[in-house]
């Protein structure tokens, strides 16, 4: 069942709502996945490099998520996707007045509700002029119900293709720092890193997708903590579960031909010789092949230790 949000007086635009009753049927699941603790007990560098994704992906921040909250939390759910839909224009202002009668919600149901779309950078309210629709360049872009609302809409194609393009940007970075500081690498790192090259190889000759798809991310997200850069380990956290949540794109990278060594064995190579560069380009062909995107990572100059 659906309602007509009729327009205020003099405005002809119109568009229709869902009611609340049956926004929860529209989004998307949330896939169990996260870092693994570490044992209890456990300490030292065993703690500092945990190792083991569950279902391959990172950590995905979803406190702020507003899903299964009642009224509130549906509310929010189902005018943050029409927002970002382009359902609601920017020519006038949101009345919590409509609002409020054409969902049957109390006025305080939709002021928190668009308080909590406020904080995530989609409307704002200000006196004499109401709550109006922000800019996209101004939203929360990072914010997990942001980026699900925009894979669930019809900009899921730039949704998928900003988000490959974060990881093409950050994660050769990230081979370029690691390799620069190789020298300190934890020995439990190290042999972690060889130990997971193995089993990749293992895992592509014997056309296990699973296996390589649970190693691939372990690799990559040791060598994320590795860098020691908790700012860029916490994008990655962001973009690695919007990738797992919205399904746009494989997590793992994709394995060459069967016959053929597998590139990671050069990654590990070229990170434990201190090649910044060489480590960035492999990494960066790695997370290009089977996407169609050309590898060009761009970094910063070698740094001196």
């Amino acid at each position: 069942m659906t309602r007509a949000l009729k327009p205020a007086a003099g405005n002809a635009d119109q568009f229709t709502m869902n009611t609340v009753s049956s926004v929860t049927s529209a989004t998307l699941p949330v896939r169990s996945g996260g870092l693994a603790a570490p044992a209890q007990g456990q300490t030292g560098e065993a703690q500092v490099y945990p190792y083991g994704l569950a279902q391959g992906a990172a950590a995905f921040p979803r406190a702020a998520a507003q899903r299964g909250r009642g009224l509130h939390g549906q509310l929010v759910q189902q005018l943050g996707q029409m927002i970002v839909a382009g359902e609601l224009g920017a020519d006038r202002p949101l009345v919590p007045e409509e609002i409020g009668q054409r969902f049957e919600v109390s006025r305080t149901v939709v002021r928190e509700s668009l308080r909590v779309l406020e904080a995530k950078g989609l409307v704002s309210a200000r006196p004499n002029v109401g709550t109006r629709i922000r800019p996209v360049h101004e939203w929360n872009l990072l914010d997990p119900d942001v980026i699900e609302w925009r894979a669930l809409g019809p900009f899921r194609a730039d949704q998928a293709r900003e988000l490959a393009e974060l990881r093409q940007a950050f994660e050769p970075l990230a081979a370029h720092l690691v390799a620069a500081s190789a020298a300190r690498l934890p020995e439990i790192a190290r042999t972690r890193m060889m130990e997971l090259t193995e089993l990749l190889s293992e895992a592509a000759a014997e056309g296990d997708p699973a296996a390589y798809q649970r190693n691939d991310s372990e690799l990559h997200s040791l060598l994320l903590h590795a860098t020691g850069n908790r700012m860029l380990e916490h994008l990655a956290s962001v973009v690695y579960g919007a990738l797992e949540i919205t399904g746009l794109r494989p997590l793992a990278c994709v394995p060459g031909a069967p016959t053929a060594e597998d590139e990671h064995a050069s990654l590990v190579d070229r990170l434990f010789a201190g090649d910044g560069p060489g480590a960035a380009e492999v990494l960066s062909g790695l997370l290009s092949r089977g996407s169609g995107a050309a590898a060009s990572p761009h970094l910063p100059a070698q740094r001196d230790h």
